[in-house]
């Protein structure tokens, strides 16, 4: 699976890290349905870190479709409300 992280790069992760990120985006959704910006920002950072953990960085150079797009770790509260809504980025 190829992840891209805006702003860093992309990052080739094996699938079965997938329920564990997924794990992470739906508490995001559920951060920013309430309102919670710190519990928000937190997990914001667990998921692009556990994505940079345990996945490969791409050559920029390499032109490579991504599975998911993760924003940048300084999306605001206000344009989180906008893409973390109801299944988040990644669907069950």
């Amino acid at each position: 699976m190829i992840i891209r992280i805006m702003g860093e790069g992309q990052y080739r992760i094996d699938s079965c890290f997938l329920d564990q990120l997924n794990v992470i985006d739906n508490r995001i959704v559920e951060h920013v349905s309430k309102g919670d910006q710190k519990a928000y920002r937190d997990d914001l950072m667990s998921l692009i870190s556990t994505i940079k953990e345990n996945g490969k960085p791409i050559n920029p150079e390499d032109i490579v479709s991504s599975n998911l797009i993760v924003p940048p770790q300084d999306l605001t509260f206000d344009e989180a409300q906008k893409i973390f809504s109801g299944h988040g980025l990644i669907e069950d």
